[in-house]
């Protein structure tokens, strides 16, 4: 059990240190980031109705939490894609590390790149929000490493459910915007609401709203969501995910 545990840990520390060679992609989506927060703040603080959005600065803040994340355990499916393409697999399978260890330290190593870009994001929210308390603390850490490990899988699932790297580009495009977009990130309820009709609904079993939506809370921009059940519909989306990533990936390490 111990070298199993080992063994998992150095596939994470490997993805978490080969993280930190991308320092100008990193310092790209930092910058983009904050630029999220602050131009689009800017911007729409005298565009929107305050009757919806008193301050959207405010507003934006916890869902630029979940892109954060979004966007950094996602760089852990381009190198999965890149190994498969390039055959790189093989020679990890030469290892001395078994192929459930290899996967769950892939998944685990991605997870951990969300976490620590987001870091200083927390940081800020604290900042331009309100500390959360301790309970809202433990929702915080809760949700940042569910949706960081979804996030994750979903990442290696798109780069393992085909080898061809136009399909690829393409399931990765539309996930990228079926994710941003079909959430409350930018918009509040009564504007997805206007614009969505029936189909509204739809955006509430978003991973991404669900976060968000813990991420206003603890951090008191909204007091009134209930944290406890967007928790629960995140970790069973979290939970899915990570079985379909896992199959997903064994199955081309078995094709190896």
């Amino acid at each position: 059990m111990s070298s199993e545990l080992r063994s998992i840990a150095i596939v994470a520390y490997r993805d978490i240190a080969r993280f930190w060679r991308y320092k100008y992609w990193l310092a790209g989506q930092v910058a983009m980031n904050l630029a999220d927060i602050l131009i689009f703040g800017l911007i729409f603080n005298g565009v929107v109705n305050k009757d919806l959005i008193p301050d959207y600065v405010r507003f934006v803040t916890p869902g630029i939490l979940c892109l954060s994340i979004f966007i950094s355990s996602f760089s852990i499916g381009r190198e999965v894609g890149v190994e498969l393409r390039r055959e790189v697999t093989q020679y990890l399978l030469t290892l001395p590390v078994r192929r459930e260890s290899l996967i769950i330290g892939r998944l685990l190593g991605g997870a951990a790149r969300g976490l620590i870009y987001q870091f200083g994001f927390l940081v800020f929210a604290s900042i331009i929000l309100a500390p959360p308390s301790p309970e809202g603390w433990a929702y915080v850490l809760a949700t940042s490493f569910t949706l960081a490990l979804t996030m994750s899988s979903v990442s290696i699932s798109l780069s393992t459910v085909t080898r061809d790297f136009n399909m690829q580009a393409t399931i990765r495009s539309l996930t990228y915007y079926l994710l941003f977009f079909v959430s409350n990130i930018f918009y509040p309820q009564r504007v997805i609401a206007a614009r969505l009709g029936p189909l509204a609904p739809i955006v509430d079993y978003s991973p991404l709203t669900m976060a968000t939506n813990i991420y206003r809370w603890a951090f008191k921009y909204d007091v009134l969501l209930n944290p406890l059940s967007n928790l629960i519909g995140l970790l069973v989306w979290g939970l899915i995910i990570v079985v379909v990533a896992y199959k997903l990936y064994l199955r081309n390490l078995l094709r190896d």
